[in-house]
């Protein structure tokens, strides 16, 4: 589909679910276990590589979490997130509200400043010199307790300047979001805007509790939510963003194949979805490979594709002056 390859890489595009950790390419894997001492547990790029065969999500975070060991200064964490940047940039994103892990970070002893300052640099200089308009959103890793994750968002708030909002991610089974009600009051307390991880591998019941625990302004992932037609309901009516990530549903089990992926029916049903990398080194493939492998495998249209890049833009927590800027260049390029 060559026309429409080519519609998908003219548009101006938002990026609202990209973990910043997922997108560690294994050749500045590499580079980072060099510069830092680090030893790794593979012998070359490929042998990485051919680790990235999942069978659900946790065995994906194990390798995800050990690749993390080779970030450890305020400059790998530049470095990391200015790859993203550079790859962003060439395919068009305007927007990037990107997750950050830091507890994966501080439980090795990395200080949070180096996290945030050196990932919050990155961003300012990608705007300088790309134009992408970008933001952090720190996230609590669900499969620790909630105290662990009030203590690192008071600690957080000390770089308050750094980050607009926070989210929930990780294990989902098991660790439903009413879990972290508390640590998102507080949050919500504080200003910040908030976000979940809901309905991938857990049930619809846990989009319900992101909604009502936790206020969530968007869901991310929510595919899961086509099995209850009430909550289907409510996301249409509320117009409730879910940060869609096609590639790494397929990569992880969520759903058999492409083909079967229920982004299409999601559009048809009037949901407000979105399509994001989530982890593109290990996925296979950046926002724009999304829209591309999802539009061959489901046939989506031109009107689909527009659909998708507009509902990014409207579903992102930019300034509205700044969204209707970017929509109606997003009409022009049509």
């Amino acid at each position: 589909m060559p026309d429409l390859d080519a519609l998908i890489h003219a548009i101006p595009k938002a990026e609202l679910h990209l973990h910043i950790e997922g997108t560690l390419e294994p050749g500045l894997m590499f580079e980072l276990a060099r510069r830092n001492r680090v030893t790794l547990a593979y012998d070359s790029v490929d042998a990485v590589r051919r680790a990235y065969v999942f069978s659900d999500l946790q065995s994906f975070l194990d390798i995800y979490y050990a690749a993390c060991s080779v970030l450890r200064l305020e400059q790998d964490f530049y470095d990391l997130a200015w790859a993203y940047l550079e790859r962003a940039a060439a395919q068009n994103v305007q927007r990037a509200e990107i997750f950050f892990d830091p507890q994966t970070h501080t439980h090795r002893g990395v200080p949070l400043e180096a996290v945030t300052s050196g990932l919050h640099r990155a961003l300012q200089d990608g705007q300088d010199r790309f134009g992408i308009s970008s933001a952090l959103i720190l996230c609590f890793l669900r499969h620790l307790s909630a105290d662990s994750a009030m203590s690192t968002l008071r600690e957080a708030l000390h770089y308050r300047h750094a980050f607009i909002a926070v989210g929930l991610d990780s294990s989902e089974v098991g660790h439903p979001p009413e879990k972290f009600r508390a640590v998102f009051e507080t949050a919500l307390g504080e200003g910040l805007l908030t976000v979940a991880h809901a309905g991938e591998e857990g049930p619809p019941a846990y989009v319900w509790q992101a909604l009502d625990a936790l206020h969530v302004r968007r869901v991310d992932h929510g595919v899961r939510c086509l099995e209850d037609p009430a909550l289907v309901e409510r996301l249409v009516a509320e117009q409730i963003p879910l940060t869609v990530c096609p590639l790494s549903n397929v990569k992880l089990r969520v759903v058999p194949t492409l083909a079967r992926h229920p982004l299409k029916q999601m559009l048809e049903r009037g949901l407000r979805a979105t399509v994001n990398s989530d982890d593109p080194a290990y996925f296979g493939g950046y926002v724009e490979d999304n829209l591309r492998a999802a539009g061959a495998a489901l046939d989506l249209s031109r009107d689909d594709v527009v659909t998708l890049a507009r509902n990014s833009f409207e579903a992102s927590f930019l300034p509205s002056e700044d969204k209707l800027r970017i929509l109606q260049q997003l009409e022009a390029t049509v």
